[in-house]
């Protein structure tokens, strides 16, 4: 891996950097915690430019970083693939490390990579994957930059740690991919709203262009420009891409707008990030230390009243967390019957299906009862396997109609709490609360739980010797056959039934979530309006000399 050296000129940044730190860490702004570690990650590795390819499931995000480097490298398909944060680089040999979350680490052949980076191989991260890097010796041209494959954002989608959502603040340089098949939404609009708090170099990438004749590819680019201008009052560079023609003209016009000024200005680009990344810290520490130097000019017999007035009934920890519980609760009770009502549609074709190849394929079965019986077992449970498989993964998109909702639900619940807390603050110490990254991702299953019934509740197969199937065979044929509709009725409960854990599992993960940003919020006011008289002073010069370095910034 060729590093990149550090810069000596960050000295300042960091002395800014340490005064945030022992700030947040006196006045308990636990909010901030993730942005400051970010900033001295930067501060005290090496200033790697990490170019982050986000989006949604499906925009065509791991197939572009694959057609850039000109080699099939992450793993595609038409369900979620990636699980796992995964950086490439240059480096002077080929080789690929996975980093745990203990803290170990292996190195892995390149055909390996699937195996714990993709959906499939590591659902839900049970691996525990933290990141994986790649270093290969063509990327010479990309010196200093890293290509960050995401698993998808703006979906009902999450992995361990909320991968996407929690390594959004890292990102140095951002390129948005977002398929024409789709209009920009509202997941889109959110997502390069956050990212502007984190980079000031944000692209976005237009996949599947080839689907659109030219005029309509203008039209495509127009309409984008024009809502986020209306939407963010912001101009973003926007480049079309495709997989399937003209991909290296593609890849050359990227490379010179945005891959080489990075890597050719590394320093200069790397310091304007962090120097960003640094502003919209100082503004966020400088909210919350407006809250402390209000609270600390009040009198000490003011503090219950302050708090009572900011953190009333309506905006109360209990309260609210109450709240998050019943609308967790009254979709999870709606989870199975949306279920079932979706897969009764399939048992009478699928009995049907099943009984039509067993009428072909049992005639040419042979041996005593016995062997018929472990031969038809085995065929029902490869078979129902294959069909509930087939169900879960073109069916699936169809299961999440409660995890949707709770997922709106809780997330409107969030923004009344902030806003009502908001005009709390703002009518009692006339102050505005910062802005808050508050983001709630879910995690979804793969494969179905599969049982088959036993095709005798007497085990009359063991009597196989006393009974002759020359006489009996076409009466245990007619039993076989009887066995195929209960066992699709099982087999299609049992199918809702585990999507139904795993997705209430995940609307109780989701209101977990919730609780934990109100929580972390109401501390922290909290905190704001506890502190000792005397700090004043203090608090003051603080402030100040933050808006000085938010000026020099």
């Amino acid at each position: 891996m060729t590093r990149p050296t550090q810069d000596p000129s960050h000295s300042p940044k960091r002395e800014i950097l340490q005064k945030i730190h022992a700030a947040a860490q006196a006045f308990q702004i636990t909010a901030l915690d993730r942005q400051i570690e970010v900033c001295e990650g930067m501060l005290h590795k090496d200033p790697w430019i990490d170019v982050a390819v986000l989006g949604q499931f499906k925009s065509g995000k791991s197939s572009f970083i694959n057609h850039l480097i000109g080699r099939e490298i992450l793993p595609v398909g038409v369900i979620p693939v990636t699980s796992v944060i995964t950086r490439i680089c240059h480096g002077e040999q080929e080789r690929a490390r996975v980093c745990f979350f203990d803290e170990t680490s292996i190195e892995i052949d390149l055909s390996e990579l699937k195996y714990y980076t993709s959906e499939a191989e590591n659902p839900g991260n049970v691996k525990n994957v933290a990141i994986v890097d790649i270093d290969l010796p063509a990327l010479s041209e990309f010196s200093g930059i890293r290509l960050v494959d995401t698993p998808g954002l703006g979906s009902v989608f999450k992995v361990h740690k909320e991968v996407s959502g929690n390594w959004l603040p890292e990102v140095g340089a951002a390129i948005v991919a977002v398929s024409v098949e789709r209009p920009l939404s509202e997941h889109d609009i959110n997502l390069i709203e956050n990212l502007l708090h984190v980079t000031p170099r944000i692209a976005l990438l237009l996949t599947k262009v080839d689907i659109l004749k030219p005029q309509e590819q203008n039209e495509v680019m127009q309409f984008f420009r024009q809502t986020l201008k209306k939407e963010l009052d912001h101009d973003f560079p926007l480049f079309l891409y495709s997989t399937r023609e003209h991909t290296q003209r593609y890849n050359d016009s990227l490379a010179a707008a945005l891959f080489y000024p990075l890597s050719l200005n590394r320093e200069q680009e790397f310091t304007s990030i962090l120097g960003h990344k640094m502003r919209f810290l100082i503004k966020g520490c400088l909210g919350y230390l407006d809250i402390a130097l209000k609270s600390s000019m009040a009198l000490d017999q003011d503090r219950d009243r302050l708090r009572n007035r900011i953190i009333d009934e309506k905006v109360g920890y209990e309260t609210v967390k109450d709240e998050l519980g019943v609308i967790a609760r009254e979709n999870q009770r709606r989870t199975r019957p949306l279920l079932m009502k979706h897969l009764d549609r399939f048992q009478q074709p699928l009995t049907e299906k099943l009984i039509q190849t067993l009428e072909v394929e049992l005639p040419t079965w042979q041996g005593n009862l016995w062997t018929l019986t472990r031969r038809f077992e085995g065929w029902l449970t490869e078979h129902m396997t294959d069909e509930m498989q087939r169900l879960s993964e073109t069916e699936h998109h169809h299961f999440f109609g409660t995890l949707q909702k709770a997922h709106m639900s809780l997330s409107r619940s969030l923004e009344t709490f902030r806003m009502l807390l908001s005009d709390n603050v703002e009518k009692v110490l006339g102050l505005t609360l910062p802005d808050a990254d508050w983001r709630i991702d879910v995690d979804t299953p793969l494969k179905p739980d599969i049982k088959v019934l036993y095709a005798f509740d007497f085990h009359f197969d063991l009597l196989w010797f006393l009974i002759p199937m020359v006489i009996f065979r076409r009466l245990f044929e007619r039993h076989f056959i009887g066995e195929i509709p209960k066992t699709v009725v099982i087999n299609l409960s049992r199918l809702a039934a585990q999507w139904e854990d795993t997705i209430n599992k995940a609307i109780d993960a989701m209101r977990r979530q919730a609780a934990s940003y109100i929580r972390e919020e109401t501390l922290t006011i909290e905190a704001m309006l506890s502190r000792p008289q005397g700090q004043t002073g203090e608090i003051a010069k603080l402030i100040s000399e933050l808006q000085g370095h938010l000026i020099e910034t």
